[in-house]
């Protein structure tokens, strides 16, 4: 059981950070005695905490005195390094005269973000930054470009588990990963051009034909694109006087088919636009009217009633939802009388997003929200790869956006090729396999078809997942196994913070995998030098522990 000693303000950071980072824990008690403590405000608490004492600020503490901590800058340092990967602070970061700790300065590894004493008495940890402030920070505002790929709260996480596991100290966790699975995968579809048919002289009509026909040509030229795709766009142009007079198929209409072939029995989202015509507006007023959809939801029927027999889920790409209230009902409502389904989630059209739309959004009734990523490159927006819930919120669920088409294809944005993002998109696969969560991608309707084409790519990236053991889930059930980690509950015994039991309960409806309890066991404390030199290996945490590796059982619960 760690025990918490911060200030009130901090407290929804804190609850959000340990639904993370799901392992017991408390606000400290006076009268009991804990194995590991986490302060934020300095008050010397050993011996109260058997084995490790963390001091997190980015101001001079009382501690920093008692333990004559030499602080070699007062400046801010935006960039730590952990296990090899950069550590973003956003909100000031001090620095210390220490070598070793494995939390170093960005290009000088004689400075350190932490200061790290070990004794017998229990171990000391003084780290530079504000962790609580950090975690705020990530969960309301998005990472710039540049760190976009960097799970920067999920390294928060790490470090604090290994400062724990070096001191000597037993955990227990709930990792967010799925039993039998190795992470979870949600594959989405906004609905934003469902027919070519009813764009006529508009600029989606004239920017197909120029990307068809000269894009084209410049595309092979680069080596972006095969010549096969060449005159299968310049094909569809030729075609397109045919298809507006109803003699030649509609190339952009036979969007759930097409994806339903190609995903093969893997359960997806689609986000449709409830109401056509409709540019909706920005906190400026009206927004761009080239926002407006030329379908409603109700005009493709067929089609949504077709993915869900498939077992794929229908939610809301909403217009004014994520700014009013009333709004927000209105589209949901509809989108409810079209699926028949209680709970509907929502994305953003344009993910139009700020930092009152959560509240707006629970109030509305959305199920969950997926608005939350980048326009313009991929990663983690907010520093995680976890479901998480905003701060302004008490209910709804954020399932952050990884990954969309047009930020890695886009000429105003990544402008990769489909071979140059297929390397990108491993990567970011990478970092959640190693901490678990979801991975979301976004690929949108038209996306398999002249002049895009962005299918091969699409492809790669699911087998990739296959490979690497994703359980696939709409974003309704992924969000829906996020509620069911959430509700786990650690209870401490009466009489000891050392021991602990965990309860879990759930809709009995609700058809997601299981979860899983990781157990370290309390070992020998080990000199923290040594330990993360070792945790600079690939091997990471694993080769420290030769001797007690950690213990991994499927949660047993029952419906509430």
């Amino acid at each position: 059981m760690i025990g918490v000693i911060a200030n009130d303000s901090e407290h929804a950071a804190i609850a959000e950070f340990f639904e993370l980072f799901k392992t017991p824990w408390e606000f400290y008690r006076d009268e009991r005695t804990y194995d590991v403590v986490l302060s934020t405000l300095g008050e010397n608490v050993a011996p109260r905490a058997t084995k490790l004492t963390v001091f997190y600020s980015s101001h001079e503490l009382p501690i920093d005195a008692t333990e004559n901590i030499q602080r070699s800058s007062a400046d801010s340092q935006e960039i730590l390094l952990y296990k090899e990967s950069k550590v973003p602070i956003y909100g000031g970061c001090i620095t210390f005269r220490e070598e070793g700790t494995g939390l170093a300065a960005d290009g000088d590894f004689q400075q350190a973000g932490i200061y790290v004493r070990h004794s017998k008495g229990g171990m000391v940890a003084r780290v530079g930054y504000d962790i609580f402030d950090e975690v705020r920070t990530l969960l309301t505002s998005s990472q710039p470009f540049e760190y976009a790929d960097i799970p920067t709260l999920e390294l928060h996480i790490g470090l604090l588990r290994d400062l724990i596991l070096a001191s000597g100290a037993g955990l227990v966790e709930i990792p967010a990963v799925p039993a039998g699975y190795d992470f979870i995968a949600c594959l989405t579809h906004d609905v934003d051009h469902p027919s070519i048919k009813i764009h006529k002289w508009d600029h989606t009509m004239f920017g197909f034909l120029y990307r068809a026909v000269f894009g084209s040509v410049r595309n092979l030229a680069l080596g972006r694109m095969s010549a096969r795709n060449l005159v299968r766009n310049w094909l569809a142009a030729l075609k397109l006087p045919l298809v507006y007079m109803g003699l030649a198929k509609d190339f952009w209409s036979g969007f759930a088919d097409h994806y339903l072939e190609l995903e093969k029995g893997l359960p997806s989202t689609f986000f449709v636009i409830p109401f056509k015509d409709r540019p909706g507006r920005c906190r400026e007023g009206m927004a761009p009217r080239i926002r407006a959809a030329r379908y409603g939801a109700n005009e493709i029927g067929d089609a949504i009633r077709k993915v869900m027999a498939a077992g794929c889920e229908v939610a809301l790409h909403g217009i004014d939802a994520w700014l009013d209230t009333s709004s927000g009902r209105e589209e949901i409502a509809e989108v409810r009388r079209l699926t028949n389904c209680s709970g509907i989630g929502v994305r953003m059209h344009w993910l139009y997003y700020d930092e009152r739309s959560p509240a707006i959004l629970e109030d509305a009734g959305a199920a969950y929200d997926s608005t939350v990523g980048y326009r313009e490159t991929v990663g983690f927006p907010t520093g995680t790869t976890q479901c998480y819930k905003p701060l302004q919120a008490s209910r709804l669920l954020e399932l952050p956006l990884h990954a969309m088409d047009t930020a890695l294809f886009y000429p105003a944005y990544r402008n990769l090729s489909q071979q140059e993002a297929i390397p990108v998109l491993k990567q970011m696969v990478d970092n959640v396999v190693k901490f678990g969560g979801c991975v979301t991608t976004n690929w949108h309707d038209r996306s398999l078809f002249p002049e895009r084409a962005w299918d091969t790519c699409y492809r790669n990236l699911i087998e990739d997942l296959k490979k690497r053991g994703a359980w696939f889930a709409t974003a309704g059930q992924a969000t829906a196994w996020f509620r069911k980690r959430r509700s786990a509950r650690f209870n401490s015994d009466r009489n000891s913070a050392s021991r602990a039991s965990a309860l879990v309960s759930i809709d009995s409806e609700e058809s997601v995998p299981g979860l899983r309890l990781r157990i370290y066991k309390a070992r020998e404390s080990r000199d923290i030098g040594e330990y993360s030199s070792e945790l600079r290996a690939d091997a990471a945490f694993s080769e420290s522990l030769n001797e007690c590796p950690p213990t991994e059982w499927q949660v047993e619960y029952a419906s509430a």
